[in-house]
């Protein structure tokens, strides 16, 4: 019998065997690297989903707060009337007629009353958008007053053909710590339906500290910063939580937030922001996560939905 181990057969053998480990290690460590780059790509990178939800929470945001600007301006309007007409209370007084929206108020106590902002069948108003139907705001107390409230309700109210529903209550704080007034703002059963029949749901929790304006007539020069965390879901039924990371800058004369920055989770996603600028009053904003960045177009119509 030959003896091959005599010719190195044995050696090499073995040499193979080592060189097919290595391979396989190899492999397998390129394949885990192959991996863990598209999990980490899968996470850090924003895709479609995210400018989605991004433009979910833009739209929302801006709806509620032209809302909050409707109701701010008729409260203020109808406090201005009643100043100049001190002997005047009944129901249904009109306060504005000649002009879309009509503006009138039920007295129903010496503390209580009913504005009602009424757009009839619609029409175009500020920044050129388009409302209809009703925003109802029962009053307790004085605009200016700690502690009074205003309670917004709508009735069949469309913002450009989107129903907005739901329940908005703002409190006067008074002065807080640098002097300035605090209203807070919460709300519940927020829900927009688009036109294609799908729709978004919102919850909030909001404080807005008046920088400037405040103790002005004018209403134009009134600014705030904004603070808070609201929920709701997509329409994609996707459920959301965000939080203002850096306070929101409002200027009543411009058409969405100068600056500050909304942090968006949901569940299994790792966080992305909402950048809305360094104060310039535009229709740009941020989304970012991560290294990765990409610039949107504010709208008060979702891009998708129509």
């Amino acid at each position: 019998m030959i003896d091959w181990s005599l010719y190195g057969c044995e050696s090499i053998k073995n040499e193979k065997t080592i060189i097919m480990k290595i391979l396989r290690l190899f492999f397998s460590i390129t394949v885990l690297s192959l991996l863990m780059v598209a999990c980490e790509n899968s996470t850090s990178q924003l895709n479609t989903d995210d400018i989605d939800l991004a433009d979910d929470d833009i739209v929302t945001e801006a709806i509620f707060d032209d809302v909050f600007n409707s109701a701010d301006n008729a409260t203020e309007i109808v406090e201005s009337f009643m100043l100049k007409n001190t002997g005047v209370k009944g129901e249904n007084v009109i306060v504005v007629a000649d002009s879309c929206p009509t503006v009138t108020v039920d007295f129903i106590s010496d503390n209580e009353r009913i504005v009602t902002i009424d757009f009839g069948e619609g029409c175009v108003g500020l920044w050129d958008q388009t409302r209809a139907g009703k925003i109802i705001i029962n009053v307790i107390g004085h605009r200016r007053e700690v502690g009074s409230t205003r309670t917004v309700s709508f009735d069949e109210y469309y913002f450009n053909g989107i129903k907005v529903e739901g329940t908005k209550v703002t409190e006067n704080m008074g002065e807080n710590d640098n002097g300035n007034v605090v209203f807070s703002s919460s709300l519940s059963d927020g829900m927009l339906t688009f036109p294609n029949d799908t729709s978004v749901t919102r919850q909030y929790y909001r404080e807005r500290e008046w920088v400037a304006g405040y103790d002005t007539r004018v209403i134009w020069d009134d600014e705030c910063l904004i603070t808070g965390y609201a929920s709701g879901t997509t329409y994609r039924g996707i459920t959301y939580e965000n939080t203002i990371t850096s306070a929101l800058y409002w200027k009543r004369v411009c058409r969405f937030f100068v600056s500050g920055v909304i942090q968006i989770n949901r569940e299994g996603v790792e966080p992305f922001e909402i950048d809305y600028g360094d104060g310039e009053c535009d229709a740009l904003a941020v989304i970012r996560r991560g290294d990765d960045e990409k610039e949107i177009i504010l709208r008060f119509r979702h891009r998708k939905i129509r």
